[in-house]
């Protein structure tokens, strides 16, 4: 007959025949608990393959699992693993019900490791559990690689797209993002045309189709450009409007700069210039406004930055019509910056207009690009680019992990 702490653990683990808890051992020197089960003689197994059944055991073998700590000592799983003799899949190993295959943690642990890699860094629960991070990151990366390929793209049509910084010295990780619903459908490095190549071929591997993106938002790369044009033949681009504006804004700092030789009332401005007005405080205001009460070349450039950031407010009606009125203007302001920018946005055109149509912004992609270089400070790097894009996918990817309960 069952002891009472035997059938404690036995309930605690939810074993059904075969298995059964054969023995317990706790090192208090150590601090561990191993917990040791075994199958009855004569228990019958099915084939992991083909699901047959009454199978009996072909053979065993020894093997041990990191569990869920009983209070503050580490648990371990020992146990016989068969292997059953199917006659149609031939020998294969058993299934277990707290393990998956090739894993040296149970099932339960697995889980809490990646309900904690989601909110931790992996430094963090390296010491936490005291583990080594390379097997953490190995069940990290299998339930991520799992939960993405059982993922469908099928219904993806509206992309937005834009990079990330890995780490310094100019290394990037492209983001591919659904934009109705704000997830991280794809990241790969790079941030050139090779890029949309990479993301159309994981589009096809789970049910997606180029064919059925319609909508694009990217910034002005030409590489993202051509990317598209190349592998999203059906899609039309949103230049984002932020990048837009970031044209301009610059163009409005670069007269600003030479002006305030001559005109030193303007040195100190230059966030005046670049903000929204109403975003401005009290004093800030105040200034902007006794700045615009002179002729100087400063109040006409950021005039006609206020007029293009109208022109994200026009109709589909009325926007060609506003923004070929604004580029008359800019482009006869005798200010050669402003000027400059204009020629970009009239190379543009018809990705800026588009705007009026799709409605589309990267303003999803900057929110999920705060969430990775946050996550990505507080760990203070990652090691590889492989470990920062799994992190990615997990933060920011909304994916079923099917995790266990």
């Amino acid at each position: 007959m069952a002891s009472p702490i035997d059938e404690l653990f036995t309930r605690a683990l939810g074993l059904q025949a075969p298995w059964i808890l054969s023995r317990v051992t706790f090192s208090e020197e150590e601090r561990e608990l191993h917990l040791y089960l075994d199958f009855t003689s004569g228990g019958e197994f099915a084939c992991p393959h083909c699901d047959r059944g009454e199978l009996k055991a072909y053979d065993s073998h020894e093997k041990q699992w990191r569990h869920l700590d009983f209070f503050q000592h580490k648990a371990f799983l020992h146990a016989r693993v068969p292997r059953v003799e199917c006659p149609v899949c031939g020998v294969r190993q058993v299934e277990l019900p707290w393990a998956r295959s090739g894993s040296g943690f149970t099932l339960l642990f697995e889980a809490l490791l990646m309900l904690l890699a989601r909110d931790i860094p992996i430094k963090a629960l390296v010491r936490l559990v005291d583990e080594q991070d390379t097997r953490i990151w190995r069940v990290i990366q299998h339930y991520v690689h799992e939960a993405r390929r059982r993922e469908s793209c099928e219904e993806v049509t509206r992309v937005g797209m834009d990079e990330t910084a890995r780490k310094r010295g100019h290394k990037y990780v492209t983001l591919f993002v659904d934009m109705d619903r704000s997830k991280v459908l794809f990241a790969t490095p790079g941030k050139d045309a090779s890029t949309v190549a990479a993301f159309a071929d994981d589009l096809r591997a789970r049910d997606g189709s180029v064919e059925t993106i319609r909508e694009v938002s990217c910034d002005m790369s030409p590489a993202f450009i051509d990317g598209v044009a190349t592998h999203l033949p059906e899609a039309s681009i949103t230049f984002d409007r932020f990048h837009v504006m970031k044209i301009m804004g610059d163009a409005v700092d670069q007269v600003r700069r030479a002006e305030q030789k001559e005109h030193q009332e303007l040195k100190g401005s230059r966030y005046l210039w670049l903000t929204n007005p109403e975003n401005l405080k009290q004093k800030q205001r105040e200034r902007l406004e006794s700045l615009t009460q002179s002729n100087l070349k400063t109040v006409r450039a950021w005039q006609i930055k206020l007029g293009l950031q109208e022109f994200w407010n026009q109709s589909k009606r009325w926007a060609n019509d506003y923004l070929r009125r604004w580029y008359f203007w800019a482009t006869h302001c005798r200010l050669e910056p402003i000027k400059q920018a204009a020629y970009t946005i009239r190379r543009h055109w018809e990705g800026i207009l588009r705007f009026v149509k799709s409605r589309m912004t990267n303003g999803v992609l900057e929110g999920i690009n705060s969430k990775v270089q946050a996550a990505r400070n507080k760990a203070r790097g990652y090691r590889s680019v492989e470990y920062f894009i799994t992190i990615i996918y997990l933060i920011a990817g909304k994916l079923d992990l099917n995790l266990p309960t």
